[in-house]
């Protein structure tokens, strides 16, 4: 495998990538492409390596064999200084939220574009205003997250992925502890990612919702890729 193409459309390689823990393998041997704006799903029962996945991506964990780079940059020879490079180009959506406690919804999502470097209490105050009132939290904006809803804390978990206009939204069953009216919204949030531009990873284990789209689907079993079937590369939302 060589490194991407500037004139390469595939924003994420992996390549014979594998990840053990100890004795026990999580990911054996995957190998993938996925296009910049494709919309895609990662899919399997629970343990069949997804949330590991996700965690490669984003550098959460090492991989322990294999090949891998994500918008031109090379995972396996990642050194940590580059790291926060890489996250900025990522919103990460995690299944228990992750949101900081102590910190409001308006200084949760406004930390990403800190730690991104914007200086501007201005730009700040205005891009996370806005986003807030997309994702329907503007009223929220100075509520503590032990005070929301499920459906609320997911929603300020997207907006806090969003904010900081990443190139790659990687959703971490995002809709698994969530009512149907809740889950609807966050999707059609993804959905808005995704027709702005940005490649949307969905990890889950949901059928039902698989069924609604018509885009590509990777499975995996026990830590392996057994199918990746094609579908509309655009990711057609419902």
């Amino acid at each position: 495998m060589t490194p991407t193409d500037p004139l390469d459309n595939r924003i994420i390689r992996f390549y014979q990538v594998s990840k053990h823990f100890g004795d026990s393998w999580a990911l054996h041997d995957l190998s993938f492409d996925v296009e910049t704006n494709e919309f895609l799903f990662i899919t399997g029962p629970s343990g069949a390596g997804k949330s590991t996945l996700i965690k490669l991506l984003y550098m959460g964990e090492r991989m322990s064999s294999g090949y891998a780079i994500v918008d031109g940059m090379n995972l396996t020879r990642m050194h940590r200084r580059q790291i926060p490079v890489l996250r900025r180009k990522i919103g990460v959506i995690f299944q228990d939220f992750k949101l900081i406690a102590h910190l409001n919804v308006f200084q949760n999502v406004a930390l990403v574009m800190e730690a991104a470097g914007f200086k501007s209490r201005t730009e700040i105050r205005r891009r996370v205003g806005d986003l807030l009132e997309l994702v329907g939290l503007a009223d929220q904006a100075k509520a503590y997250p032990p005070t929301l809803s499920g459906g609320e804390k997911q929603r300020a978990a997207v907006a806090r992925a969003m904010v900081g206009k990443p190139k790659i939204i990687l959703a971490d069953e995002p809709t698994a502890s969530l009512d149907p009216d809740a889950a609807e919204r966050v999707l059609r949030l993804l959905c808005a990612a995704h027709s702005r531009g940005a490649t949307v990873l969905i990890t889950t284990h949901d059928r039902e919702l698989i069924s609604r789209f018509d885009t590509r689907v990777i499975r995996l079993q026990g830590g392996r890729q057994v199918d990746d079937a094609a579908g509309n590369a655009d990711g057609v939302c419902p």
